[in-house]
């Protein structure tokens, strides 16, 4: 008779009540999974036989049934501006892209929640790329582990990481169920301990999916706008067709009204002579009047084969200025890691391109196919 192999359990895979059953299942008390969770986010040891507070017997058991693994840094960069950059290497030979952005009273991570991205927004690097699949739990939280291992966890007293973004590959509400248990632990005093309005969570407007984001998961909410029509919208972010903007902005005053104070970011990234008008500045301030909200202008960061560019300047300024005398907030994001290829997606697609996506994106730029009149 042959005795079956148990599968082996990631515990960066689980979540706080995730490993209280595991330790239950094991036969031991659920107070454990404290124990390890400080080991592995606080201490940042992986290794059971470090875990000195642990009894052999219960290492053993660890050494057994569990396993602490983590994605590979397959490649590094840092910009001149201090931006941090880490291509990382997992299952199956695919990467996805980590940044870490310093600025002077915070520090933000950008995670990545899918290899690729189905989605096929017009003017994003990653979308070239297409979808190969979601992450794993723990390949969402090991960008955070990995990061902070990297840069140290606190700098001069402070600490580095303050702030984390779901903004990077991917639609992270399409990874649902690995990305909520790892915002879990962003935010377990276990895990990292930050603050709910610290961790925000970007999508491109996947309105069933924010309400039900809204019913199981207390974290900050950002919407990728990018424009304020739905004729536009749906030529720049595809899924419009489905999910119009009408459906969105009620989607996002449901998860405003939650708890007071509750403001959704909408992300506008400005392309020159596509959304940045003075017109469409007065379009956007008439569509967010009514949603508790902030602005995030964002300069469009081009990638190679794309033909959208930055909008100048001075017409950004004069958008921002548009917006906020409106009666908007309105903040533009300033550029970062120019010179470490910073577009999303846009590094990893150097270093790995596993999609004929990309080579297809770009022969359609090359035929002048690719543009929006």
């Amino acid at each position: 008779m042959t005795t079956a192999i148990q599968p082996v359990t990631n515990l960066f895979d689980l979540d706080r009540a995730g490993l209280e059953a595991f330790f239950i299942g094991l036969g031991e008390k659920k107070f454990r999974a404290q124990q390890v969770m400080k080991w592995m986010y606080h201490q940042q040891v992986i290794d059971f036989e470090q875990m000195t507070d642990l009894g052999k017997s219960l290492r053993d058991k660890l050494n057994t049934h569990a396993e602490l693994r983590l994605p590979k840094i397959l490649h590094e960069q840092q910009s001149s501006d201090g931006t941090c950059k880490w291509v990382l290497e997992l299952e199956g030979g695919n990467a996805v892209e980590t940044v870490f952005i310093p600025e002077a009273n915070r520090g933000t991570l950008c995670v990545s929640s899918q290899i690729g991205c189905g989605l096929n927004c017009s003017f994003c690097s990653t979308g070239t790329q297409g979808f190969n699949r979601d992450l794993t739990t723990a390949e969402v939280i090991g960008q955070v582990w990995i990061a902070a291992n990297s840069l140290g966890s606190k700098h001069r007293g402070a600490r580095r990481i303050t702030n984390v973004v779901m903004m990077g590959m991917g639609e992270p509400l399409l990874n649902f169920d690995n990305v909520v248990p790892a915002m879990s632990l962003m935010r377990d005093d276990y895990g990292f301990g930050l603050a709910s309005r610290r961790v925000t969570l970007s999508t491109a407007g996947l309105v069933p999916m924010i309400d039900r984001l809204n019913a199981e998961s207390d974290v900050a909410l950002a919407v990728s706008l990018h424009a304020p029509d739905d004729e536009l919208r749906t030529q720049l972010v595809p899924l419009n067709k489905k999910y119009p903007i009408a459906e969105l902005m009620a989607a996002c005053q449901r998860y405003a009204a939650r708890k007071a104070k509750t403001q959704i970011t909408f992300e506008y990234t400005l392309m020159k002579g596509i959304n940045d008008k003075p017109e469409q500045a007065r379009a956007l301030v008439k569509l967010l009047r009514r949603v508790p909200s902030k602005l995030n202008l964002i300069p469009f960061n081009p990638f190679p084969g794309t033909k959208y560019e930055r909008s100048e300047p001075m017409v950004i300024a004069t958008f921002q200025k548009i917006v906020m005398d409106g009666g908007l907030i309105a903040t533009v994001r300033r550029t970062r890691g120019d010179d470490i290829d910073a577009a999303c997606g846009q590094l990893v697609g150097k270093v790995m391109d596993r999609t004929r996506r990309q080579a297809d994106f770009r022969r359609r730029i090359e035929a002048e196919v690719h543009v929006i009149p």
